[in-house]
């Protein structure tokens, strides 16, 4: 499995950011991908294979995650950023290969 990370960078409170990850391999180990941030990997949000998504609550309206499938690419797209989201967001399976593989990382800084 290997998971390709891009996106990112520096914006104001209340900008937006996009990450994308592009994940190849065990198509049963990225059925479900999601998006984590900091040292502790805290959970943000996954997506399926069915494109059914998850958002921990201090996200849910704000942050989008999607995936193309044709492309084996899943995206998270950050609006109406907080200074709080400021993190290294990593990309990983969730399922049977769960904290077995990781993206290189992406850093997101929010300045107030």
């Amino acid at each position: 499995v290997r998971l390709v990370q891009s996106g990112g960078g520096l914006v104001q409170a209340g900008g937006s950011l996009r990450l994308s990850c592009v994940a190849s391999g065990d198509p049963i180990c990225i059925s479900t991908v999601g998006w984590y941030r900091g040292n502790e990997r805290e959970f943000v949000a996954s997506i399926t294979a069915g494109g059914m998504p998850r958002y921990r609550d201090s996200v849910r309206g704000r942050f989008t995650i999607s995936r193309d499938s044709a492309n084996n690419t899943v995206y998270l797209q950050m609006d109406s950023l907080k200074v709080e989201d400021t993190a290294v967001y990593y990309c990983g399976p969730m399922g049977p290969c769960q904290d077995d593989y990781w993206g290189q990382g992406s850093q997101v800084t929010v300045s107030s």
